[in-house]
């Protein structure tokens, strides 16, 4: 191919391929009318922030998923603290590696018991964002293929 050869992106064109138009080749996408994104969002900016800030399910899970490592990392530094303060009390010396390895231990078992309500929140948002996951998946495949995108799913 020549440097004279310039590729741009038409929207006339939805045969898909390279169509040849006046010497100049141009790449085409089957079945892609504008540049938005697939889940039909239009930009950055919405209308409320306040209240679109959870509703968007990536953005959710990662906040639910934030406060849940947030609140298991707080057992382990409580724990921490409880170990050395009862390794005190009793006279024994113990190395806080040793104390923090005590805490992990034991607060894995009660995070489950003390977060539920957090882990089944985090639990749900991954089960939505990984069905929206498949969904979008399936409709670029369906895309590829050449059928129609709401047909399947």
């Amino acid at each position: 191919m020549d440097k004279t050869d310039r590729f741009s992106r038409s929207s006339a064109g939805r045969a898909g391929g390279l169509r040849r138009a006046a010497g100049v080749a141009s790449p085409t996408l089957v079945g892609v009318s504008d540049v938005t994104r697939p889940d039909g969002a239009s930009g950055w900016q919405t209308s409320n922030p306040a209240n679109s800030q959870l509703s968007n399910p990536r953005r959710r899970l990662a906040v639910h998923l934030a406060l849940y490592t947030l609140a298991r990392l707080g057992l382990v530094a409580v724990l921490t603290v409880v170990v050395v303060v009862v390794a005190n009390l009793l006279s024994v010396e113990i190395r806080m590696i040793v104390a923090i390895l005590i805490a992990v231990v034991v607060a894995m078992p009660l995070s489950l018991l003390l977060f539920t309500k957090l882990r089944s929140k985090v639990n749900a948002d991954i089960a939505v964002v990984d069905e929206k996951r498949r969904k979008d998946k399936a409709q670029l495949r369906a895309r590829l293929r050449g059928e129609d995108g709401s047909a399947s799913a």
